[in-house]
């Protein structure tokens, strides 16, 4: 969102003063393109990284305002939540050892917050999105304290028009409703720049559409959300959907989604995107400007236009249009943003590079994408490769069609590694990065197998919680030693993290997968049930999924000897269950669910969020964790997080 200092927009004179602003920009800037002030013939290449800020137990922790008062480096600068950071890369020429000084400033870089946070026991984590987050964690509380990000969470809600619902199918589906735009924190990325000249910008943005497919599967780290197996890259549909400002009210109605891929390709100029936007998408916010962009052209100044800089910033295309000023001249980047942090800094430079030498062939290749490819399948292209990463089916300029793995092996690689020799960049790093991408390709083990395979080999001894912990702890150890992902072990037992860290919360443990009756649901049905899934509770919700009762083996059997059961009239579940249940929510603390069950008698809890039942845990759960915890003891062992402590 840059460092404007934004306000809401409140009044209808305050918009339109600012829409004037920002439609004299894109005057200004059409005006410098007609004079050739732009610059051209020479390639940058820059990048923003974010990352997640980890407590001792490898979960979420709000540590960003402390870690940036103790970094004090302003390359570093704050994110929506306040367990994201984000650092940007000083940009460098397109060439020699471009790449590796990139791959040697994250490091850096990420080892200056890694240091900061030890202090706290913290960890550093690059991740698409992060195993061990909670909806929980997604509070407004965990908003980071400036204004802009308040104001952008009321804006993009009083256009939405009610809480944000969110639907995801993968191997598992995600059905998730929030009531803020907190979900976006949820993702972090690794954006990369690549500076055109304006007469070759329609061009190349064409081509940054039509590699974002095979970049995205290559580049797959986010697979998993709430515990729940979604796409590859997981990111693309939920940013996609976080930051929807469309009424689900308007069904009839073809409005399009602020964080979009986009309709056509372009055809001449950077301004019809720009265009295309203010027409499209409403304001989000106002500042204060102090300069006339064509009073600073005709003082011979560069104007910043900053009132379309800030517009722009709210519109998040996966290939956005960027202005800049670089050593006083005003230039055009690309910027991709389908790039997920992580898994290391080599995975991600060998990402950037291979994307870089895309940009710098494909167009060599193939000449005019708009004759080469339908948008369309460009389009589908990027959103199976998001959903199956490196198997998605591609179709490819040549009219080639195959899985993005073929293509890539077959055509894009040699194409990549090519382009790159031919724009002088170092050979070892060629043979670095692109080795890091033959080797991905040849194994198939992107981030996000690595995470799905690691989930699946950690078998169902261990609770979803102890999964996630145990995947995050063991990213968190393998980026230390910046090995790329396709030459790491898969996560192990071991690395869970300790019972306190994995039982802390009810959330943590509670069973999801529930079966429950409506209240106007036969006591028959109830009965058989318990029978045929030995079940001793039976929660009882009604349309809404809100819980109205609970039925218990006792009441059937209470039942039973009463003779109920056999009377000839149905008798229905409203009658017979228990109305006035005690419930926790998933944030209870463990410690105050074993309280309650105590002092109030009882063998189960449901869990719910508002009045919708999510889950429930039983006295059967605690005898299952007593159980290992006494295995454990007599067998003088510690948790594994014990262990590797001492």
């Amino acid at each position: 969102m840059g460092e404007h200092d934004v306000k809401g927009m409140v009044g209808g004179d305050q918009l339109r003063h600012f829409m004037r602003r920002l439609l004299g920009d894109v005057r200004a800037l059409e005006k410098m393109l007609d004079e050739g002030m732009i610059e051209s013939g020479i390639r940058r290449i820059g990048a923003e990284q974010e990352l997640f800020l980890l407590d001792s137990s490898y979960r979420p922790a709000p540590l960003a305002m402390r870690a940036l008062e103790r970094i004090n480096d302003k390359r570093f600068t704050t994110e929506l939540a306040q367990f994201n950071l984000e650092f940007n890369l000083e940009p460098r020429v397109f060439g020699d050892d471009c790449l590796g000084k990139m791959e040697d400033d994250i490091v850096e870089l990420v080892d200056k917050v890694r240091h900061v946070l030890a202090e706290d026991k913290g960890h550093v984590a690059l991740a698409g999105i992060l195993p061990t987050l909670q909806k929980s964690d997604l509070g407004l509380d965990s908003m980071t304290p400036n204004p802009r990000y308040r104001i952008l969470n009321d804006a993009l809600s009083r256009l939405r028009g009610g809480d944000y619902e969110f639907y995801i199918k993968g191997q598992d589906e995600f059905i998730v409703k929030h009531d803020s735009v907190m979900l976006e924190a949820c993702n972090t990325s690794f954006q990369v720049h690549f500076q055109v000249g304006p007469e070759e910008f329609a061009k190349l943005y064409n081509v940054a559409q039509v590699v974002a497919a095979p970049v995205t599967a290559l580049a797959a780290n986010s697979p998993l959300l709430f515990g729940k197996r979604l796409w590859h890259e997981t990111r693309i549909a939920l940013l996609e959907q976080s930051i929807d400002t469309r009424p689900t009210r308007h069904h009839m109605r073809d409005l399009n989604p602020r964080v979009t891929f986009g309709t056509k390709w372009i055809d001449d100029s950077v301004l019809e995107i720009f265009r295309e936007d203010i027409a499209r998408f409403r304001l989000l916010f106002a500042t204060e400007l102090d300069e006339d962009p064509f009073e600073a052209l005709a003082a011979g100044r560069v104007p910043g236009l900053k009132a379309l800089c800030l517009h722009n910033g709210t519109v998040y295309r996966w290939n956005r249009p960027c202005y800049g000023i670089s050593e006083g001249r005003p230039h055009l980047r690309i910027e991709n943003r389908v790039l997920p942090a992580g898994p290391t800094p080599a995975d991600e430079v060998a990402n950037a590079a291979f994307w870089f030498g895309m940009m710098a062939g494909v167009v060599d290749a193939y000449g005019d994408m708009r004759e080469k490819m339908n948008f369309d399948d460009a389009r589908h292209n990027f959103f199976a490769a998001a959903r199956h990463g490196l198997d998605a089916p591609m179709t490819w300029l040549d009219g080639k069609s195959g899985t993005v793995r073929e293509i890539i092996e077959s055509t894009l690689l040699p194409l990549s590694r090519e382009a790159l020799t031919r724009h002088g960049i170092r050979q070892q790093d060629i043979d670095r990065y692109m080795g890091i991408i033959e080797d991905r390709v040849s194994t198939r083990r992107t981030g996000a197998s690595w995470l799905l395979q690691s989930y699946s080999e950690l078998g169902s001894s261990l609770t979803a919680g102890e999964k996630l912990s145990a995947l995050t702890a063991a990213t968190v150890r393998r980026q230390e030693a910046n090995e790329p992902v396709h030459t790491w072990p898969l996560a192990s037992v071991q690395e869970r993290t300790t019972w306190r860290d994995n039982y802390l919360k009810v959330s943590q443990y509670m069973t999801t997968d529930l079966i429950t009756v409506n209240d106007g649901e036969l006591i028959d049905l109830v009965a058989s049930v318990m029978d045929w899934q030995h079940l001793r509770h039976v929660p009882v919700e009604d349309n809404e999924h809100r819980l109205v009762g609970l039925v218990t083996r006792r009441t059937m059997m209470r039942l039973l000897g009463s003779g109920a059961l056999r009377d000839e009239e149905p008798v229905p579940v409203s009658q017979i269950m228990e109305r006035n249940v005690i419930t926790v929510t998933p944030d209870t603390l463990t410690l105050d669910a074993i309280r309650i069950m105590g002092e109030k008698r009882i063998s189960c809890l449901p869990v719910v969020d508002g009045e919708k039942l999510v889950g429930i845990i039983t006295e059967r759960d605690f005898m299952d964790i007593a159980r290992d915890l006494l295995a454990d003891k007599l067998r003088g062992e510690e948790p594994a997080e014990a262990q590797a402590a001492e």
